[in-house]
């Protein structure tokens, strides 16, 4: 019999999978332009950050788990957002990330900062060879439209030796598609599963997670091209259409200008900062 309060780990990963699947034909049913060869080309800039920034709350969290004599293994490294400043607490990092832009913008930030002891490997996770292994793994914002889930999480622990940590917001960091799907696109945005639903699908693993959950901080932006660039990448719109043109006037009249930047965000919200033990099951 099932139970709701204990699902099965099998039922837990198969919604998950179904969330993701519902979202993907979504976008496929709704999308005027097709896939980018690098999805993540357009926008590398902002993940350009500075590794030794003090007001990172995500960050700071993080941190508090690092120790001088480990190896970390940062899944989804991207542009060296976490990467390069744990780099500069921890005797390795390895960073995998399939992006080429990204790995280049963060070959470049490593260059830009002199921190050396972070070894990129270009490959998508789970890797098909060996994956490196170390004291802790670290998933960032990676996972929302990750259908097989289950494999990806047992790599990220089969990896670690001591702590696996992961970074979700409360709901899937796609706020300009949540806003504006259904007067684009006619149909409400299907939700994507995040930081709830990870934390009961480790539950429903037999791990007992630790949360800390820090305010999430609103993207925001240089200009309203910009933002509306964003909006388009987001909802998969191509610039001059009849959609482009409803897409175009909601964000003008949505915009907040914030010193002298713009941002669509005006509800707070919560990032989570789950940490368990590889392999910790509970009864």
């Amino acid at each position: 019999m099932s139970d709701a309060l204990r699902p099965a780990a099998t039922a837990a990963l198969a919604d998950w999978a179904a969330r993701v699947r519902a979202d993907r034909e979504q976008v496929d049913r709704c999308r005027e332009v097709a896939d980018p060869t690098d999805f993540y080309a357009p926008v590398v800039h902002r993940f350009h950050l500075d590794p030794r920034r003090a007001d990172d709350d995500v960050l700071a969290v993080m941190l508090e788990h690092a120790r001088p004599d480990e190896v970390w293994l940062d899944i989804g490294a991207g542009g060296g957002r976490y990467a390069l400043p744990i780099a500069l607490r921890v005797r390795e990092v390895v960073a995998v990330e399939p992006s080429p832009a990204m790995a280049e913008t963060l070959r470049a930030g490593m260059a830009e900062s002199g921190i050396g002891n972070v070894r990129v490997v270009q490959s998508r996770w789970p890797m098909e060879s060996e994956p490196p292994t170390a004291d802790v793994s670290l998933l960032a914002h990676l996972g929302y439209d990750v259908g097989e889930i289950g494999p990806f999480l047992d790599a990220m622990e089969k990896a670690a030796r001591r702590l696996c940590i992961a970074v979700m917001g409360e709901s899937a960091m796609t706020t300009v598609a949540t806003l504006f799907w259904q007067d684009v696109h006619g149909e409400p945005r299907v939700r994507l599963p995040a930081l709830p639903e990870l934390l009961v699908l480790l539950l429903a693993r037999g791990r007992l997670p630790e949360v800390r959950l820090v305010d999430r901080v609103a993207p925001a932006f240089e200009s309203v091209e910009e933002a509306l660039a964003m909006a388009r990448r987001q909802l998969w719109v191509r610039e001059g259409s009849a959609k482009d043109a409803v897409l175009a006037r909601l964000v003008r009249e949505s915009l907040l200008e914030r010193d002298d930047r713009f941002t669509f965000d005006r509800h707070p919200s919560k990032i989570g900062i789950v940490t368990w033990p590889p392999g910790d099951a509970i009864g």
